[in-house]
């Protein structure tokens, strides 16, 4: 039971960062009138609003609000005082599936909180603007047979002052993309001799090092948390922060004007070749293997699940890379939001709408045969609800959601608890 209990917890040891909701001398609560925060196209949306200091509600605050549908410019705006630290405001219906947000800004004392709730309009019935192309397949079959062709040229080198009594830590490296390119990630693996399933971790956004996930591999778990930017994951972290203000400064954006340009090609294609290292490894058993992360990450899994049928299950906490045209359709489209960055041509909008549907996390999740867990939250303004159920709502493979509506962009330790519920159930069925 307690090894149980800690297998439940170890899942979302590095994701505390994102896990924790921001207190304050003053809070502004707002929450829609359904318990669930979901309603039926045409019914009406009561927003209640607390404005507290001390968890006392405040009296004559003054606070202006904006109602408006996921990521879109408001179509209400206004002001008001609040005389009893508590009011309703009425915000109407929707005529179609997705989302009405109400953002409450408070002034106290020269300062100003934020609080923000969405409701969900049938969120289930949200169809995807992502079109797949008629080479999608191939272009995905072709990079990763010719990616194959590169010798793995794995290497693991030992950190010894990291290793536990229980645990090895390697930084571990493999050939990826092109001929001496490689991919990095720290590796964590039970001392004990044996055969182990196995976790490999996809990491949000950002550059930085990696610390590996020593929990899981104490627990019985073969551990890899990979790096994407092609660097050593073990240097000094100034050396992350003047590449992310440098050479790697909004990578996320770079190369959409041409699909073999994307920087997501060699991303993608290295989560596969994670996957040869660890299979490659005579230490895993061979057949038990989740691939997980979230935002950035949970893209991932999803792209991973999708191309590699080794993967036994799949879990996405918020996954970004989701219906990224929507805002081309007038709707929200998935971070990274590339068509919202600056002003450019029309032809090159064209351009990059095309080359996006090769990397859209809604073709992906089409294609997708391994049992995939999600959790999000209707207050996500990262990773807007309506590109997450676009994604979402293209499942056909077994599958579990778990909405927590309040959650923005980050997840409950209950919802990473959850996934890993899910994971034994299916491991032990």
């Amino acid at each position: 039971m307690r090894q149980t209990l800690v297998l439940l917890c170890f899942i979302f040891h590095t994701f505390l960062s994102v896990a924790q909701l921001t207190e304050q001398l003053v809070m502004v609560h707002v929450s829609p009138d359904s318990r669930d925060w979901t309603y039926a196209i045409g019914e009406n949306v009561s927003f209640g609003i607390e404005v507290t200091k001390n968890r006392i509600p405040l009296e004559n605050v003054t606070l202006r609000y904006e109602l408006s549908y996921d990521m879109m410019p408001p179509f209400k705006e206004g002001t008001a005082t609040v005389k009893e630290g508590k009011m309703q405001l009425q915000a109407g219906t929707m005529k179609e599936p997705g989302f009405l947000r109400c953002l409450v800004y408070a002034s106290y004392n020269g300062k100003e909180y934020e609080g923000r709730a969405t409701a969900g309009f049938e969120p289930e019935k949200i169809e995807p603007v992502a079109v797949m192309p008629d080479d999608f397949m191939k272009f995905w079959t072709d990079a990763i047979t010719y990616n194959a062709r590169l010798p793995l040229n794995l290497n693991l080198r030992l950190l010894a002052d990291r290793s536990t009594a229980k645990v090895n830590v390697y930084e571990i490296s493999f050939q990826n993309y092109h001929e001496g390119g490689r991919m990095y990630g720290i590796l964590c693996m039970p001392k004990n001799p044996g055969k182990y399933p196995a976790l490999l971790r996809l990491p949000g956004a950002g550059i930085r090092p990696y610390s590996g996930h020593i929990p899981g591999a104490e627990n019985g778990y073969i551990t890899l948390d990979l790096g994407i930017h092609g660097i050593p994951v073990t240097l000094d972290n100034a050396v992350y922060e003047n590449l992310g203000r440098g050479a790697l400064f909004n990578y996320q954006y770079t190369g959409w004007e041409h699909r073999d340009k994307v920087y997501y090609k060699r991303v993608y294609l290295g989560c596969i070749k994670a996957i040869d290292a660890i299979f490659s490894l005579p230490e895993f058993d061979g057949e038990n293997l989740v691939v997980q992360g979230g935002s950035q990450g949970g893209a991932l899994s999803i792209v991973t699940g999708a191309l590699d049928k080794r993967v036994k299950a799949v879990i996405a906490l918020f996954p970004a890379l989701s219906d990224l045209t929507g805002v081309l359709k007038g709707r929200a489209s998935g971070w990274p939001a590339i068509f919202s960055e600056r002003e450019e041509s029309e032809s090159l909008r064209d351009l990059k709408a095309l080359n996006t549907q090769y990397y859209d996390v809604v073709n992906f999740a089409r294609m997708l045969k391994a049992p995939a867990f999600l959790s999000f939250g209707y207050n996500d303004m990262v990773c807007p609800p309506t590109s997450m159920f676009a994604a979402y709502n293209s499942i056909t493979a077994p599958n579990e959601l778990m909405v927590v509506p309040e959650t923005a962009h980050y997840a409950f330790p209950e919802q990473w608890n959850r996934s890993w519920q899910w994971w034994l159930g299916i491991k032990n069925d």
